[in-house]
């Protein structure tokens, strides 16, 4: 890092700041002060808004008890923006059981009007998803991720005609089985996959990195089972606190859809089969 970095930083007495694993998304530092330790996240050429929702969701994590790091500062230093953070020493090991407890605690936080969406966008890197309220969760899912992802890949020419004319088959789907289903405006995490929570050194499970909206709980739960990480213990568990509804199992798949489309836009044609395997077990379940 740059010493106008060291500089500028909230921090008295910065001993060192040493690059780590911090996703796909951010560059990641660990700031080491003669006092403690930090976790810092660049976003290189975005302003301090870019952090925002980030913010908002570590916050009502705060707010609601989830385990998860503290905001310490945020802004931006030469056009770069930065986000600030206690450092969660990770553990060996810990219970997927307590992490199942953790996301049900989680989901149990409902949006006291039942609206679907938060306060600001989603913003992750190339691609963001309009989050405005609504009352509905389908208007939120497909016509806000689902349709907007669709119109991407088109435009970025991973997908064809036939592409689009197979996803209309499954949007159908989707809507239709979403309108049968009783969905409930519940605290999202909105990125739940294994590289998104940790055990710490007692054990204990703790979450970050969150991309917060209120929505359907299976939202999450069909991240989770992407791409693993998550065991059968950890769904047992979840399922004790609060069990998911009738047809859940199918439902799961279309958001696993989501993410999938998300992983083509991002890092092109080696998800296509896997976007088509999904795409195919929804039509296939469907008739």
């Amino acid at each position: 890092m740059k010493q106008q970095w060291q500089e500028q930083l909230p921090l008295d007495n910065i001993k060192s700041i040493s690059p780590v694993g911090g996703g796909d998304v951010n560059e990641a530092f660990q700031v080491k002060t003669s006092e403690d330790t930090y976790f810092l996240l660049v976003q290189r050429n975005r302003d301090k808004s870019f952090f925002k929702a980030e913010i908002a969701g570590l916050d009502l994590f705060e707010a609601y008890h989830i385990n998860a790091p503290r905001v310490i500062d945020s802004g931006e230093i030469h056009g770069d923006a930065y986000l600030l953070l206690t450092f969660l020493q990770e553990g060996a090991t810990g219970s997927q059981r307590e992490l199942g407890q953790l996301v049900a605690k989680m989901h149990s936080q409902q949006q006291q009007d039942q609206k679907f969406g938060f306060d600001l966008p989603y913003e992750g890197g190339n691609i963001s998803f309009d989050n405005s309220w609504t009352n509905e969760w389908v208007t939120l899912f497909v016509e806000r991720r689902l349709d907007h992802l669709k119109d991407e890949l088109y435009y970025q020419g991973l997908w064809t005609d036939e592409d689009v004319r197979r996803y209309n088959q499954v949007r159908a789907v989707i809507v239709d089985k979403l309108e049968q289903h009783n969905s409930k405006a519940s605290l999202l995490h909105g990125d739940l996959w294994a590289g998104n929570f940790m055990f710490l050194e007692d054990g204990t499970p703790a979450l970050f990195d969150p991309a917060p909206l209120y929505g359907d709980r299976e939202f999450d739960i069909g991240i989770t089972t992407v791409f693993g990480g998550f065991t059968q213990a950890f769904y047992d568990e979840y399922n004790q606190h609060y069990p998911l509804a009738h047809g859940a199992e199918t439902r799961i798949e279309f958001y696993r859809l989501y993410l999938l489309m998300v992983h083509l836009l991002k890092f092109g044609s080696m998800y296509d089969h896997s976007v088509n395997r999904s795409m195919e077990k929804i039509l296939t379940e469907a008739y």
